[in-house]
């Protein structure tokens, strides 16, 4: 099947090709693998947020062959499996308590690292409600 675009036929291969491409290019497993730091000599923390976050975390974790720890949010059934990263799901796009809860203890997670451990942060589209964190004299409700 032949498809006409902008005055140019196109060949309906070529095209799945590209679609294909495109959606390979924005899997968390290749994107992840061409971005990972060298391992520290401490301790290795990973947090995160938004829609993608769990699919990020799981892909960390098969990429990285070293123990790791650590907490993402996503939004309520975008969770995915993970077996070192801890995954909760919160509400967005309006942040709820489980967002809020999860921002302190994400805080909790990385105060007190020291210069030898790493931090990843696995941050996508939707973190900004999932990890709602009100500053000092402001309460959730706010």
């Amino acid at each position: 099947m032949v498809i006409k675009c902008g005055g140019t036929q196109l060949d309906r291969d070529l095209l799945q090709r590209l679609f294909r491409t495109a959606v390979a290019s924005a899997d968390p497993a290749h994107a992840i693998a061409r971005h990972l730091p060298p391992r520290p000599k401490g301790r290795t923390i990973v947090i995160g947020a938004g829609k993608a976050s769990a699919q990020m975390a799981a892909a960390f974790e098969t990429l990285w062959a070293a123990p790791l720890s650590g907490l993402v949010v996503t939004r309520y059934g975008y969770a995915a499996p993970t077996t070192q990263i801890e995954i909760v799901e919160a509400s967005h796009p309006v942040p709820d308590e489980a967002g809020f809860l999860a921002a302190r203890r994400m805080l909790e997670k990385v105060h007190g690292l020291g210069h030898d451990d790493l931090v990843v942060a696995l941050i996508s589209g939707g973190g900004s409600a999932l990890l709602p964190a009100p500053g000092p004299g402001m309460s959730f409700d706010d």
